[in-house]
């Protein structure tokens, strides 16, 4: 079992694994970010935030979460190296469907991704645990989880709102072959089943970073 686990198709299995998971942490946090669009003075996203903050499921689901991140990294880069010792003269590719595209480019967009991870962690997480300071703007943050006026401060900034518009077309660019490819390393790969797993696929890096990038969009031009 151990052998498993350290072999090429275990990386790829936890790898897969721990992507899927957080494809589902995606769909909740877009849920509750969404409710930064709601006119209510915050009341529906204050709530949500605190239910995801002070609930105990939640609170243990956040260690998974964690886990889940640095597996999904983990394994990544070191699936990415062990790919490029094995051909260390690169070659061109011959044929060019949008999959191969995606594909080739995972290693990348990943990086891209991991970046702006660590800076939403330094404008909202680590406000949380006292390690950064609040984002300033016209909203006064009042107290370390005022995470509905932090949200408006940033997104009301015109050059963190479109680096966070940028950095949701680079997820939906990892997205895309992620989605598919955790299918098939799971050996779910039958052509009755697959169109429909890419189809799904497709739809969600489209609507999960396009509804994740419709809140800065709101904040820079309607509100």
């Amino acid at each position: 079992m151990s052998n498993f686990f350290t072999s090429s198709l275990g990386k790829k299995l936890m790898m897969s694994l721990a992507g899927l998971f957080l494809c589902v942490f995606l769909v909740v946090h877009l849920g509750i970010n969404l409710l930064l669009l709601r006119s209510d003075g915050g009341e529906w996203f204050r709530i949500g935030v605190e239910f995801m903050t002070t609930n105990i499921l939640i609170k243990i689901m956040e260690i998974f979460l964690f886990g889940g991140f640095l597996l999904h990294i983990i394994y990544g880069v070191i699936l990415q190296i062990q790919s490029w010792l094995a051909r260390p003269t690169r070659y061109a590719v011959t044929h060019n469907s949008q999959t191969s595209f995606f594909s080739k480019y995972m290693i990348h967009t990943g990086a891209v991704v991991f970046i702006f991870l660590a800076l939403h962690f330094v404008n909202f997480y680590f406000v949380k645990l006292g390690w950064t300071e609040a984002p300033t703007g016209d909203k006064v943050v009042e107290g370390s989880h005022d995470f509905y006026n932090m949200a408006i401060n940033l997104f009301s900034t015109k050059a963190y709102a479109w680096i966070y518009i940028v950095f949701m077309v680079f997820l939906s660019f990892h997205l895309q072959h992620a989605f598919q490819s955790a299918f098939q390393t799971m050996g779910i790969n039958h052509k009755k089943y697959t169109p429909i797993i890419k189809a799904i696929g497709t739809i969600y890096a489209i609507a999960v970073p396009a509804g994740f990038a419709g809140i800065p969009i709101y904040y820079l031009f309607f509100y």
